[in-house]
């Protein structure tokens, strides 16, 4: 299996994406090495700006320009998209529902040694609180690549998170729909949702319970708003125990999406593992997840307790 970068892919499509779409910009605060959105500023300068640190003024140009009838593109690391940038992405960008692709790199525990004050874990949560926001975060390289071509050519704003690390590639064959979740693989015992890249630990867990006789389905999440209602409840009804997993704070993340939805179609025992209302701290990425508990142990763990 290939161990490839989101980020890397982000900035490949978008320079393949230049060539198409004559009207597409592509914005950046100071980290286009990091996002690497510089592919397409090499490309195309003419089309490219890098705002220096002032993501501010970058989300406030972001919108701009996308009323004046361009495509544009704005990337930075997601602490600085969602946390500095806040109050601009709500007023210009999501109230006057502009056509603005924000794409961060850099996102949750896996940012890894720049620490807690890096590290962003509530942006999920900000960004599904904004109407009309859609949300998405990709489990690998592949998908990336097919969400970045599919919120191209949807009309409004969206969130789009990627991580630092390199991970496996696992959905290479995979369609990506806005809105639509994928069946990695199906069960009868208990339900596995992820999002983003926790679906490959999602899938160890599957292996894991395998061993014991537990027939564990994988559901893949990759758009947390507007979030597949139907195939949530189609497979609690199925197994009647749900387990998420996400690289996110416990509050306002994928778990919280789905206790809304089942609470309000079909009550279901529900087990959420995320950080718990914690900061994160220095660290190597995937030990810092094994650490607060977003691992394929924890799960399985979870899931036996369920089951017993």
């Amino acid at each position: 299996m290939n161990v490839e970068s989101q980020r890397v892919a982000y900035g490949e499509e978008l320079a393949k994406l230049g060539e198409k779409y004559k009207d597409l910009v592509v914005l950046d605060a100071d980290l286009s090495t990091s996002t690497h959105t510089y592919m397409f500023g090499n490309k195309y300068p003419d089309r490219f700006f890098n705002l220096g640190i002032d993501e501010q003024n970058m989300m406030g140009m972001a919108a701009g320009l996308a009323l004046s009838g361009k495509l544009v593109f704005a990337s930075t690391f997601a602490i600085f998209a969602t946390g500095r940038a806040y109050d601009l992405v709500r007023q210009s960008i999501a109230y006057n529902r502009a056509n603005v692709k924000i794409v961060v790199t850099h996102a949750g525990l896996t940012l890894g040694e720049d620490g807690a004050t890096h590290q962003m874990l509530e942006d999920i949560s900000l960004m599904c609180g904004l109407p009309g926001m859609t949300v998405i975060a990709p489990a690998d390289a592949p998908e990336t690549r097919r969400v970045i071509h599919a919120v191209t050519e949807m009309d409004g704003p969206c969130y789009v998170r990627l991580s630092r690390e390199k991970v496996p590639s696992i959905l290479e064959d995979r369609q990506f729909k806005i809105g639509k979740g994928i069946i990695v693989e199906d069960g009868a015992d208990v339900s596995i949702f992820s999002t983003g890249i926790t679906l490959n630990i999602a899938l160890q867990a599957r292996e894991e319970l395998k061993k014991t006789g537990v027939s564990a389905a994988v559901l893949h999440m990759p758009t947390i708003k507007p979030i597949d209602k139907e195939m949530i409840i189609t497979s609690a009804k199925k197994t009647g125990r749900v387990i998420t997993v996400e690289e996110h704070s416990i509050y306002g993340g994928l778990g919280s999406r789905i206790a809304e939805v089942l609470g309000e179609n079909y009550p279901a025992r529900l087990q959420r593992i995320a950080v718990r209302d914690k900061f994160g701290e220095s660290g190597k990425g995937w030990e810092l997840l094994e650490k607060y508990g977003i691992s394929s142990n924890e799960i399985v763990r979870h899931a036996n307790e369920m089951m017993g």
